[in-house]
């Protein structure tokens, strides 16, 4: 009873298995007669790399969390989920040429090939490669520091890759660094671990001011700042421990005055240019705002002294000015003449 069931249903199967195995191949052929028209093997592969390029993005979105909690660095989270991202999309590249029956051993001896050929045009950007992955294990800044470059640009990192760096300036504008120069370049960070920093500011003040009056003054103005550090416990760099507090030193004696340079701390490295206003502007009001403070900048000045061996100033003037130069000259001449004469009148006289 069970083996004529049996037999039944693998008679019943029989039939369907061969119809399911010929419409697979009908399919196949079809596929294949389909890649022989141009194009076709072409859109197959695009195909593939569209679908790879959705699955990726929901790949990004499932694993970026997890990535960002095991990578404490942005820049480095960045690049992992952008590897994440080239290898998912390469995957499904190979799957399309190998779908548009594209043979993979060709393909990696032709890359073989043109590799070779193209090793010295494509030399920079390994080289640039290299040094991003220098840059992110050196660790020299990270997204969103703020960063000074060789020629004094200022600005914030947006943006670090294996190729380049994308630095967003107080200017408003981006400039791409390739990491290349990145390695060879002195780039300053100015905000790695500790935001604060000293600036100075030189104050000539004149040889009779107070010089100990005027250093208190000014470190008083420079701490009423509210973008400037007034106090607290010394600042630690290194080894070394500098007041936290501005002070003021004796700098120099120059030549119209003595030279003072106050030191400072800003709170952060952002706007030095408007700390410095504030701090010069809170200067000039704590010196001028009392007459009776004994403390006045001093400004270049110059005497010119002539004596007998100064030698001849051959001068020239205009005809008007030579006119009014002779009248001036002949009634300075003629007053003195007239006073002459009656002194001279009164003095005889006396005599007499």
């Amino acid at each position: 009873m069970h083996t004529g069931t049996a037999a039944a249903a693998v008679a019943t199967a029989t039939p369907l298995a061969t119809t399911v195995a010929g419409l697979l191949d009908g399919l196949a052929d079809a596929y294949q007669s389909a890649l022989a028209v141009p194009g076709v093997a072409i859109a197959v592969v695009v195909l593939f790399l569209a679908f790879g390029a959705v699955v990726s993005t929901y790949a990004i979105r499932l694993l970026g969390r997890p990535v960002a909690r095991r990578f404490a660095r942005e820049s480095v989270a960045h690049v992992v989920l952008r590897g994440i991202r080239l290898v998912v999309v390469l995957l499904f590249g190979a799957a399309g040429l190998s779908a548009a029956g594209v043979e993979l051993g060709s393909i990696v001896l032709s890359v073989t090939v043109f590799s070779a050929v193209v090793a010295v045009v494509l030399a920079p950007i390994v080289g640039s490669i290299i040094s991003g992955v220098f840059v992110l294990a050196d660790q020299p800044f990270e997204i969103g520091d703020m960063v000074e470059l060789p020629d004094g640009t200022r600005g914030f990192v947006d943006d670090i890759t294996l190729r380049y760096t994308k630095v967003f300036t107080v200017d408003n504008t981006f400039e791409v660094i390739p990491n290349s120069y990145i390695r060879d370049q002195r780039i300053t960070n100015l905000s790695a671990e500790d935001e604060r920093t000293r600036l100075s500011l030189a104050i000539l003040v004149t040889y009779e001011s107070d010089i100990d009056r005027a250093r208190s003054l000014i470190e008083r103005a420079a701490a009423s700042c509210e973008a400037v550090i007034e106090g607290g416990p010394d600042i630690r760099i290194g080894v070394a421990r500098y007041p936290a507090k501005p002070t003021c030193y004796i700098d120099s004696f120059g030549d119209h005055g003595v030279e003072l340079t106050l030191r400072y701390w800003a709170k952060n490295p952002f706007k030095p240019l408007t700390v410095r206003s504030q701090v010069q502007t809170a200067v000039w009001d704590i010196l001028e705002e009392d007459d009776s403070i004994d403390v006045e900048f001093a400004y270049p000045h110059s005497h010119l002294v002539f004596d007998d061996t100064s030698g001849v100033a051959q001068v020239t003037m205009r005809e008007e000015d030579a006119v009014s130069h002779e009248r001036a000259t002949h009634e300075s001449h003629a007053a003195p003449g007239e006073d002459g004469v009656a002194d001279g009148a009164g003095s005889a006289s006396g005599e007499n």
